[in-house]
């Protein structure tokens, strides 16, 4: 089911490659991460080496892709381009390995998807910059040794707990991306109007921000949408009464929730008394599987306080019972809820 608020990459995220920021200085948020790296950079270009390898770790639409290219063109190299589950055998990723060139930034995406056989040729590859290769098949296969030239590997994951060991450790730095404050995605939604050609005043641009999830790339999917509604209208400015039509025509609500955000509350609050409730029961309630509940919808309800997890299951919370109208335990304060 794709939805407008999904934090994953969606056909509706075509045609944006153009707003991403090109170095530390245009990339807007994550303040922590862009001060390491910046230390990083400035020390490993004054010893002309290459970078640490780097583990960027965080939910979908944070930024990790966006960061890669950042660190690629500050170090002045290339960036080679992958992803896990493309690499599916050892030549995959020896045919990669031996065509980057000095300082090279290999960025694999969704990295804790990886074959493990693939995974393992990476252990030399990072440690010494050689890598082994099988040559012929049988009694006479004979293992070579090939030197590579040193470069950076740039790995994204959303589940940095699926890494094994072996390959997490040999991460030099490890950043954790975090959602958003929403005066950050304001300044995101300020920059991509400059560059998209369009006119928003500060008070829409905020309004649109607290209702983007902490996450950018749900930021410029709405923004999207808001001017192809001041398109249709002959509007050449996008004000507050302008996104907050945007926002009633696709469905999303002043706290961030769409319907079937809504329709998870409702279910744990009139279905499971408020919980708490396992995560497979809340799944075949609503018809759906529980990775997409925790992987899709759970992360903002639970960053926002509208769920709790517990150790018996999750809770709905005070913060939800009276957003969707509800009492507690006596069921909705007005009809239509």
């Amino acid at each position: 089911m794709e939805r407008y608020l999904t934090p994953e990459r969606t056909g509706y995220d075509i045609g944006v490659s153009f707003l991403r920021p090109k170095n530390l200085e245009e990339y807007i948020g994550q303040d922590k991460v862009k001060e390491r790296l910046k230390l990083a950079i400035e020390a490993a270009k004054k010893r002309k080496e290459p970078l640490d390898h780097v583990l960027l770790a965080g939910p979908p639409g944070l930024g990790k892709t966006t960061l890669a290219y950042v660190i690629a063109n500050e170090m002045g190299t290339n960036i080679h381009i992958t992803s896990g589950p493309v690499l599916e055998k050892q030549g995959d990723m020896a045919a990669i390995l031996t065509n980057l060139e000095f300082g090279d930034v290999l960025f694999i995406d969704e990295i804790h998807r990886l074959n493990r056989a693939v995974e393992e040729i990476l252990y030399s590859a990072l440690e010494d910059f050689q890598i082994d290769i099988m040559i012929g098949k049988g009694p006479s296969a004979r293992s070579i040794r090939i030197d590579i030239k040193p470069f950076t590997l740039v790995g994204a994951t959303t589940r940095s707990g699926l890494l094994s060991s072996p390959l997490r450790n040999r991460f030099g730095m490890i950043l954790e991306l975090d959602f958003y404050e929403t005066d950050d995605i304001k300044q995101i939604v300020m920059r991509a109007s400059r560059l998209m050609n369009i006119e928003i005043d500060d008070e829409a641009a905020w309004y649109l921000a607290k209702r983007s999830r902490g996450t950018p790339r749900i930021a410029i999917r709405l923004l999207k949408r808001v001017r192809d509604l001041s398109t249709v209208e002959g509007k050449d400015r996008i004000d507050l009464d302008l996104v907050s039509r945007a926002m009633r025509i696709l469905g999303i609500d002043d706290e961030g929730l769409d319907d079937f955000d809504k329709k998870i509350l409702r279910v744990i609050i009139e279905v499971f008394n408020g919980g708490p409730v396992g995560l497979n029961a809340i799944a075949a309630t609503l018809g759906v599987e529980p990775d997409t509940i925790s992987e899709v919808y759970e992360p903002y309800l639970l960053q926002s306080g509208f769920i709790a997890r517990t150790s018996r299951g999750r809770v709905a919370t005070e913060k939800a019972y009276s957003h969707l109208g509800y009492d507690k335990g006596k069921g909705p304060l007005f009809e239509g809820v």
